[in-house]
């Protein structure tokens, strides 16, 4: 089928758009609200032929935008923008601009036709701002313990009083996010899922159910490790063997929430632990080890969801290549 493209850039306040047609480059702004959606919609109405929508995914200043006009049974693919950053490298471009960006991203969908997107059910919405609200909470807490650690004597007491009170809000937030998914027969079951894989408490099956889209979605386990940018990647040039290090071309949250359950799965996780000896017997660094174990988690997450059951110690797997 013959495609008209839509590239749009998102801004917090405005939309650039920018149309493909057979009659040239068609462009436009509007605001970034439900006045400036309807007016994009009406301005679309004079171009009747079917139409992809592509927009880099930009946390909540693009979901808005694109759930309504998934909403209107557009076709909407949310990329990842390094993509088109690397896109707009490979066309040369010297601009950096909002509608010079737009007319990039159209043309990215032309050239790939990138996989349409599923908006997030109102539970997963819901999860994705509690766990986001606890992250940010985290943030802060960190920071003045920061501040408290250099503060004079006289200054230390507010500082304390503000840890307990962020610790306060974190515990508030944790029972609210476990009443989210409490309140979801199918979520509660993937937590099940999730949490009988050792290494992966409440908190990170949470995150993890709050980030990834529909596991029907990936045709395989290693996607879902490229999408959590934990697929190895290899520089060499040369003679020089190079380093093997950790893509980190995909959701960086989610890179961010499997670091400490591989810690963890490496003290009580026997698959994680029969990696890791066989990548120390090979001389790999500590590091190294710690990011294969995150990619082992990856695809221990997809066999639980995609298979719908629990984790399996004694399930026989070709292990994850080391």
């Amino acid at each position: 089928m013959n495609y008209l493209h839509l590239g749009i850039d998102v801004a917090k306040l405005k939309l650039d758009v920018a149309l493909l047609t057979d009659q040239g480059v068609h462009t436009a702004v509007f605001p970034n609200n439900s006045t400036g959606f309807r007016a994009l919609e009406d301005w679309l109405r004079r171009w009747p032929q079917p139409l992809r929508v592509c927009l880099e995914a930009t946390g909540s200043y693009s979901l808005g935008v694109a759930s309504f006009l998934h909403q209107r049974q557009r076709l909407v693919s949310l990329v990842n923008p390094l993509a088109v950053h690397y896109f707009a490298r490979t066309c040369l471009s010297r601009n950096k601009t909002d509608p010079h960006d737009a007319l990039l991203i159209a043309r990215y969908s032309q050239q790939y036709n990138p996989r349409p997107w599923t908006p997030p059910t109102l539970a997963q919405q819901r999860l994705q701002t509690l766990v986001r609200t606890r992250e940010q909470i985290l943030d802060s807490r960190m920071l003045v313990q920061q501040h408290l650690e250099n503060a004079p004597a006289g200054a230390a007491v507010y500082f304390r009083a503000q840890l307990r009170q962020l610790q306060r809000q974190t515990e508030k937030v944790e029972q609210q996010i476990r009443q989210a998914w409490q309140a979801v027969p199918e979520m509660a079951l993937a937590m099940s899922w999730l949490t009988s894989i050792p290494g992966i408490g409440e908190i990170t099956a949470a995150t993890i159910l709050a980030i990834l889209p529909p596991v029907e979605q990936m045709r395989s386990a290693r996607q879902l490790a490229a999408f959590a940018g934990v697929s190895p990647c290899q520089k060499q040039s040369g003679n020089s063997p190079g380093r093997t290090r950790l893509s980190k071309l995909g959701h960086r949250r989610l890179r961010k929430a499997l670091y400490w359950p591989a810690i963890t799965a490496l003290r009580c996780n026997p698959r994680a632990q029969a990696l890791a000896q066989r990548l120390a017997e090979k001389g790999k660094r500590k590091m190294v080890i710690i990011g294969a174990v995150m990619r082992l988690l990856t695809h221990l997450i997809y066999g639980v969801l995609k298979n719908r059951h629990p984790f399996d110690p004694n399930y026989l797997q070709v292990p994850v290549a080391s």
